[in-house]
């Protein structure tokens, strides 16, 4: 089996500073992760909830989802730290079929790696300034996340990675 390179990936900077978190942006994510480290540290007594559907592939029904979660935080903010997932990557057992929005942001035309990483990025960017959530999302390749590293509040390794050399 071979590649072929079509195009270089930016460098995670390079799309950063494309497409740049907004100092309101930064200002949620520092206290996002800062609630999110008072449950895992026991300063905070709030149940952690990472929820939504198991995959994300177009922005409107996303933020849509996501919005609906704003009141639902609102009623048990004094219980609950609600964490949307946005899951953007699609681990396949046997690597066939749609690997998710970073992949192919559309899923009716080629796979586009980057283009998919800047509509990703774009997705995380608006899911924080329209509703103030930071969100969850699972890292098929370990290196995507520093694209996302400076708006993700939670990344996961999915069941199909677990055993993965590059995840370990």
């Amino acid at each position: 089996m071979s590649m072929d390179l079509l195009v270089r990936l930016p460098d995670p900077e390079e799309i950063k500073k494309k497409y740049p978190a907004s100092e309101k942006v930064k200002k949620i994510k520092v206290q996002r992760d800062k609630e999110i480290a008072d449950v895992f540290t026991g300063k905070s007594n709030k149940f952690l909830l990472i929820i939504g559907p198991c995959s994300a592939d177009k922005e409107e029904p996303v933020i849509d989802y996501i919005s609906r979660l704003v009141p639902v935080q609102e009623q048990v903010k004094d219980k609950i730290l609600i964490i949307p997932r946005i899951y953007t990557n699609k681990p396949r057992t046997t690597g066939e079929g749609y690997k998710g929005m970073i992949h192919q942001p559309d899923p009716t035309k080629h796979e586009d790696m980057l283009e998919g990483l800047i509509k990703v990025r774009q997705l995380h960017l608006h899911a924080i300034e329209q509703t103030g959530f930071t969100c969850a999302d699972e890292m098929l390749y370990p290196e995507n996340d520093r694209y996302l590293s400076d708006l993700l509040s939670y990344v996961a390794v999915g069941a199909r990675s677990v055993e993965d050399q590059q995840h370990r």
